[in-house]
């Protein structure tokens, strides 16, 4: 068939399209013609990295990605779990990295917007948001734009949409200063029996398009986001889309009420790659073709192309396969919410992908090949080299009081309330904790004592200097954190954030640390169920640090049980569990090195799986018996800043007498891996602590009793004692004094 191209088709418009020379030809072997210019634009929006996964692929698969409460892994809109009594939660965390730099508040928005509909596409209720933000320096010109924005744009959509955010992560470094990372959690709550998927069923069925209107904006985001930065970075600021929360509350209200009524066959989300990516993906999935006219398209644009109605990623909108005889009513119910309800097309049986425009045919594609037939390398990658571990006698020394004050003070570690009092963490009544400790927890509404915790968590310094074991480290600390609250971690998604995969050792980053992922995951029976990886985050040549984010959900089956990190009360016992025979050793990456010495020495700190399951299994139980009555996990500044941060959290002191011919550094500065604090409620003269030792002693836990809580003030070992106020002060003046330009 001959179909019309009114634009010609030079190598400098595949280029523009981010496609190579033998991708182009892989086009021309596959439709036998030259394609059309809205053909082109949809082979790029569906063979870039953003939509095709062509270089990550290959590893994603090695990921375990199942379990026994896995109801649906990677491959649809959202992961789904179940959580007993017919309930399931479903969750996924996704990057909006790209636009969020060209435009903070519209990318960060309409980041929060896409995970939103990604869950509540499945046909559940969003019960919680997180976000896990990198930044540039501090004293980078930009920096304090870019943060005010992306801030802004999480709390204005969250907070309009309705939907707690109930924690999260803010870093800087200097790697992030072209290339600023947004990572968007969301989780919602579904019953099991009524979860709805992607895949389209049945031949000359309605396609119906749903929410808003299109228009021009986000028109070549998936490409752009697949894509490195350059000095021309603000001529993208066209792709970025433009969010309506108020909009989406009405689409989410609109879609669960249309999904109650059994007028649904399959639904997706209409996220990168718009109306192109959607429809492939529903008709790919059923082995079904799709035809669209889209002259029936809401628009609110005049004279809009075919490429661009295609290529559009205008917010608020989903595609829908309809029972036809369902289609009045569904018809009722979108009018009544406001919204655009449109059949814009149908399902066939000759797996072609046709769309028509103004009278013409404008694409005429094999649709299974669009997605099946996608480029997938197996880049080459470079093993990273191992940094030499830090000599014995080369621990450089500070006054332990100095240093964690300068800590607790410093832009990684001080506290985030500034931006979390601009998010709404507590709409919907259910939320258990505030943001600033281990994991965020909600009750799970309907039920009397069931609910869940959920943490986001990476340190990319680690996983620079070996990302195997900052791949682990990233899975074992989310893992942690939800064990930290009492929750049982029940899955992960991930976000796999690297820099351009077509350089060996940035390749080698993300092989690496995938590995990582995997071998953790399957040693802490915490599955991958969902997730996103985004690459190409350069901005002339530099690359940003590996960050591979890993989200994690926890199920408390009872909340009142649950352990929160600030001290609980005078004259209980603290216990460092899973503790090392001295305490702390290791150095090597620890912001001890970096902030108070200006170091990135030695390789971080391995994490010992087995290890890992063992104390955090044990500490668990701890919680659940209902003897803890404080826990914290041990990470950043070692436990120094665990102990400061629980006083913090309390108001209450600590001493700790430290140990006899030790030296003090490693000692409250080192971050091994697996280790809690816990404050008992127990009497130490009595049976439970004899008991408790016992137990100890045969599952081969050290868990010393290293001090007592009590007083105003924290005294580790023989430094000064710093008055917990004055550690509130520290901790809380960064974050306004910087955004207040000071």
């Amino acid at each position: 068939m001959n179909i019309p191209n009114t634009v010609p088709i030079t190598p400098e418009l595949i280029s523009a399209h981010g496609l190579k020379p033998d991708e182009y030809q892989r086009i021309l072997d596959l439709i036998g013609r030259e394609p059309t210019f809205t053909e082109l634009g949809i082979f790029s929006a569906m063979w870039n990295e953003h939509c095709s996964y062509k270089s990550s692929k290959k590893w994603l698969r090695t990921l375990p990605t199942t379990g026994p409460r896995v109801i649906q892994g990677p491959g649809e809109n959202a992961g789904v779990v179940d959580i007993g009594d017919g309930d399931c939660v479903v969750f996924k965390m996704e990057s909006h990295n790209h636009p969020s730099f060209i435009e903070p508040y519209q990318g960060a928005a309409t980041g929060v917007g896409g995970i939103l509909r990604d869950v509540f596409t499945m046909g559940a209720r969003p019960i919680a948001a997180m976000n896990a933000l990198r930044f540039g320096a501090p004293d980078h010109p930009k920096t304090k734009h870019l943060v005010a924005g992306v801030v802004a744009g999480v709390g204005g959509y969250g907070n309009s949409f309705g939907v707690p955010t109930v924690g999260g992560e803010v870093n800087f470094d200097p790697r992030y200063n072209g290339n600023i990372l947004v990572n968007a959690f969301a989780a919602g709550l579904a019953k099991t029996d009524a979860i709805f998927y992607s895949k389209a069923e049945g031949v000359g069925l309605p396609v119906v398009y749903l929410g808003a209107k299109t228009g021009r904006d986000g028109v070549g985001g998936a490409t752009m986001a697949s894509a490195e930065f350059d000095d021309s970075i603000e001529e993208k600021r066209p792709t970025v889309q433009v969010g309506d929360p108020f909009t989406e509350k009405c689409l989410l209200e609109a879609c669960l009420e249309l999904m109650a009524s059994g007028a649904v066959i399959a639904i997706q989300d209409m996220g990168a790659a718009g109306l192109t990516c959607s429809a492939v993906e529903m008709g790919a999935k059923g082995d079904l073709g799709i035809r669209l006219e889209l002259d029936k398209v809401p628009v609110r644009e005049e004279r809009m192309s075919a490429y661009e109605m295609m290529l559009s990623e205008s917010q608020e909108r989903m595609l829908m396969v309809l029972r036809p005889e369902k289609e009045e009513e569904a018809k009722a119910i979108f009018r009544k919410w406001g919204l655009d309800f449109a059949v814009v097309g149908r399902t066939t049986d000759d797996l072609r992908f046709r769309i028509h425009h103004q009278g013409d045919e404008v694409a005429d594609l094999p649709i299974k090949e669009l997605g099946d037939e996608a480029p997938e390398y197996d880049r080459p990658w470079a093993k990273p080299q191992a940094p030499a571990p830090l000599a014995a006698d080369d621990i450089p020394q500070a006054d332990v009081a100095d240093s964690l004050l300068k800590l607790l003070g410093s832009p990684d570690l001080s506290s985030r309330r500034w931006v979390w009092e601009q998010y709404d963490t507590l709409i919907q009544g259910n939320s258990l904790q505030l943001p600033g400790g281990d994991a965020g927890v909600v009750r799970v509404d309907g039920h009397p004592t069931k609910a869940l915790a959920f943490a986001s968590d990476v340190t990319p310094r680690y996983c620079e200097a070996d990302p195997y074991e900052g791949g682990k480290q990233a899975v074992a600390e989310c893992w942690r954190n939800l064990t930290a609250t009492g929750a049982l971690p029940l899955a992960a998604t991930d976000n796999l954030n690297f820099g351009n995969p077509e350089r060996p050792e940035i390749m080698g980053q993300l092989v690496r640390a995938v590995a990582g992922i995997g071998d953790a995951c399957r040693a802490l029976d915490f599955p991958i169920v969902s997730g996103n990886v985004s690459l190409y985050n350069e901005t002339s040549g530099t690359g940003i640090p590996p960050t591979p984010t890993i989200a994690g959900v926890g199920l408390l089956p009872d909340w009142s049980k649950m352990a929160r990190i600030g001290f609980a009360a005078p004259g209980q016992m603290i216990l460092l569990a899973g503790a090392p025979a001295s305490w702390g050793t290791h150095l090597g990456q620890s912001v001890y090195l970096r902030d108070v010495h200006g170091r990135a020495d030695g390789p971080p700190p391995p994490v010992d799986l087995a290890h890992e399951k063992k104390v955090g299994d044990h500490v668990r139980s701890l919680i659940e018996r209902g003897i803890v009555t404080a826990a914290h996990d041990l990470s950043d500044g070692g436990l120094a800043v665990a102990l400061a941060e629980m006083a913090m959290a309390s108001g209450i002191g600590a001493t700790i007498p430290g140990l006899v011919d030790a030296d003090p550094i490693p000692v409250f500065f080192g971050e091994d891996q697996g280790r809690y604090l816990l404050t008992l409620g127990i009497d130490p003269d009595g049976d439970e602590w004899d008991d408790l030792r016992a137990e100890q002693e045969r599952l081969g836990i050290f868990a010393p009793w290293i001090g007592s809580t009590g007083g105003t003030s924290l005294k580790l070992g023989e430094a000064r004692a710093i008055p917990v106020e004055e550690l509130k002060a520290v901790h809380e003046s960064w974050f306004p004094l910087f955004m207040d330009g000071n």
